[in-house]
């Protein structure tokens, strides 16, 4: 009798160690996914403002940097979408059409005779509401994982989430007056979809 209930303990213990071993597996391969998509975002946003800044000072672009970034994205993104939770996943969602939308806008900015400010709103776009994108996926990423808890992360996370998903970006500086909101495609003149 009481070997049978020693072998019950024992075998409850092994039980819960692997669950706990499954759970911590899991966990690390969730964060080894977000650490690859977070990364992906930054260098595609990086990539993409450094072409534009390039050329604005007239230097020639090489496409293969831009697409490298945005290919290792497209993989990255397509990996996580069966992975990621919805509000996690909206996120990643609306960041991959500002994504693909400021890809189209670099893609066309060589090519026009006269930019008329169009490198200037592109590169506020890339710096700032962009940026402010990719910033908002690491976080909720980072909340998700439980790494980084704010009490009002639903409250700040939520206003950034809407324009975000709507695809509007405020390419004014809040101090320069009142902010106006513009599609990407409203950057270079293109029609929005």
């Amino acid at each position: 009798m009481l070997s049978q209930r020693v072998t019950r303990e024992q075998n409850q213990r092994a039980d819960r160690e692997r669950a706990e071993d499954r759970h911590d597996r899991a966990q690390e391969a969730r964060r080894d996914l977000y650490a690859r998509l977070n990364t992906t975002a930054r260098a595609y946003r990086v990539a993409a403002r450094d072409a534009v800044r390039a050329a604005e000072r007239g230097e020639s672009v090489d496409p293969a940097v831009l697409d490298t970034a945005k290919e290792a994205w497209s993989e990255q993104y397509s990996l996580a979408q069966m992975a990621l939770p919805k509000d996690v996943h909206e996120i990643a969602s609306a960041l991959s059409r500002a994504l693909g939308a400021g890809y189209s806008v670099v893609r066309q900015l060589p090519s026009r005779p006269a930019p008329d400010g169009s490198y200037e709103r592109a590169n506020d776009w890339f710096s700032r509401p962009l940026s402010d994108g990719v910033h908002l996926l690491r976080g909720t990423l980072r909340h998700d994982l439980g790494v980084e808890v704010e009490p009002d992360f639903e409250h700040h996370r939520a206003p950034a989430s809407v324009r975000l998903r709507r695809g509007d970006f405020d390419v004014q500086p809040p101090a320069e007056g009142i902010g106006q909101l513009m599609h990407p495609g409203d950057l270079l003149g293109l029609p929005h979809r």
